[in-house]
């Protein structure tokens, strides 16, 4: 008696432990007197998956706008590489991740007359990505017996990555002396998938705070819309995607060009966009078995399976306020905002709704009339928005990224800061589909040879001819042929006459 392997994949996706870790900073400066603002970004250029273990790569993109000794306002920036790792007994070689970073929180740890350092907390946390194969079974056995169905399962059909740039010509307003910061989010809005591509579209923000020639601080946002079809063979129209995007800072290419009808500002930011597929299909497999010759120790084993949903998008108006503490400057005028920032800290499914708490940041440069100096404070916002989300199952794996956009401040009565804007976060959610399968199948011993030409077979009510013929030893079609005139499943308690054909 033979059984041979009938293997299929699924996919699981884990969540990896969440963790921080420090970077130091180097910002060369040029006679820094004070710190103004600090913009910060994390991003990966690299990772790694390892038996026991996940190494990646990046860098944290700071700028820093300050004073000078001279009392001019200047901007340094500086690409400051890290690595960082995830460990745990789940990762495997061959395995794929969703690795995600961000500054949590940066301070000044020492000036100089040419440079600072800065100490930046990153966070730290993703998913990891399996392709599990799940041992099955298929016999041709003529004395082996099966029940076939079609098992729905979910596979990994595969990633790619492309770098979308993304570019942007900006009428400012004046004549620009210098660009001071330019911070750029990108946030993905729709992912569709096509035959052998996925299609992703999303927005592109960019905050540009620049000095013009009569030393006025000015700022705008730009907003790009972007689609783009990064290639993915295997892909379909039914496939199941997640497209995650994000920006290296450092790459972003800010330029001014004058011309005989003003100054234009050319922004270009190239967007690392990744995808993953995935595919509902069936696997035939056997449900049940018995054999009419010999003892069968079957065994079964359950498996979990990863159902990926469409990702949502989540937008809402935040505020909030700081009053200054009395060992500060008073406002008297607003020059910039700048160093804008969000943290998600927690999310969570309740009640057919989606909650994603978290704290948006941003420093805020006023001037003091009394001494005419300028000064700068940080305000943190507590937010949390929520919007609709339904989903069938609320015990499974959710991921937010954030940006916030729109930043206004006004100030009131010299003390008081009034702050409001726009937080936009996109949602993915999945969660495991429990299934089972049997994977293994044993001869433990033979049947006794039937010495007898009739035998009557008791069938209990509720019970069907696959039933009667497991227990029985016979194959199905024997019950249903010799016993035409009766009715499964059985309606009360039957007898069931069986006849055998003798052997000489």
């Amino acid at each position: 008696m033979a059984f041979e392997s009938n293997n299929f994949n699924v996919v699981k996706k884990e969540k990896l432990n969440k963790g921080e870790f420090s970077v130091d900073c180097l910002v060369q400066v040029e006679g820094a007197a004070k710190i103004l603002a600090l913009s910060t970004d994390a991003s990966i250029s690299n990772y790694e998956v390892l038996n026991g273990v996940i190494n990646f790569a990046g860098c944290v993109d700071v700028c820093v706008v300050y004073l000078s000794e001279d009392g001019e306002t200047l901007s340094a920036n500086a690409c400051c590489p890290y690595t960082s790792k995830f460990e745990g007994e789940n990762i495997m070689t061959g395995q794929k991740a969703i690795l995600n970073v961000k500054v949590i929180d940066c301070e000044v740890s020492s000036v100089s007359a040419d440079s600072l350092r800065l100490v930046c907390q990153v966070e730290q946390s993703g998913q990891l990505v399996s392709s599990q194969e799940i041992s099955s079974i298929k016999t041709d056995d003529q004395d082996v017996c099966f029940k076939s169905e079609e098992l729905s399962i979910i596979r990994f059909l595969g990633e790619a990555c492309e770098i979308a740039n993304i570019s942007s010509e900006i009428a400012p307003r004046g004549n620009v002396k210098k660009i001071l910061l330019g911070e750029s989010q990108v946030m993905v809005r729709n992912v569709e998938s096509g035959v052998n591509f996925v299609s992703v579209s999303g927005d592109v923000v960019t905050r540009l705070l620049y000095l013009t020639d009569e030393d006025k601080f000015e700022s705008t946002y730009v907003n790009e819309s972007f689609k783009e079809e990064v290639e993915l063979e295997g892909a379909t129209r039914e496939s199941l995607v997640e497209a995650y995007a994000s920006i290296k800072r450092d790459n972003v290419q800010i330029s001014v060009l004058e011309g005989e009808k003003g100054g234009v500002i050319n922004l270009a930011v190239p967007v690392n966009i990744c995808v993953k597929a995935y595919e509902e299909a069936n696997a035939l497999v056997i449900k049940d078995l018995y054999s009419t010759c010999n003892e069968i120790k079957v065994t079964t084993s359950s498996f979990d399976m990863s159902k990926v949903c469409k990702g949502e998008v989540v937008e809402s108006k935040i505020d909030g306020s700081l009053t200054l503490d009395e060992d500060k400057p008073r406002i008297d005028k607003i020059l910039f905002v700048g160093g804008n920032s969000v943290t998600v800290s927690n999310s969570y499914l309740k009640d057919g709704e989606v909650f994603v708490e978290g704290i948006a940041k941003t420093y805020v440069i006023y001037l003091n009339d009394e001494d005419n100096s300028l000064n700068s404070v940080q305000i943190d916002i507590p937010f949390l928005i929520s919007d609709k989300f339904n989903v069938d199952n609320a015990d499974g794996i959710l991921s937010v990224d954030a940006i916030v956009c729109d930043v206004d401040v006004v100030a009131k009565k010299g003390r008081e800061l009034f702050y409001d804007a726009k937080i936009k976060a996109t949602v993915n959610y999945c969660f495991n589909v429990l299934s089972g399968v049997i994977t293994n199948a044993e001869v433990a011993g033979s049947y006794p040879e039937k010495d007898f030409a009739m035998e009557l077979v008791y069938g209990r009510a509720g019970k069907d001819a696959w039933d009667i013929a497991k227990e029985a030893r016979v194959k199905e079609e024997l019950i249903l042929a010799q016993n035409p005139e009766v009715v499964f499943p059985l309606s009360e308690d039957t007898g069931l006459v069986l006849f055998y054909q003798m052997k000489k």
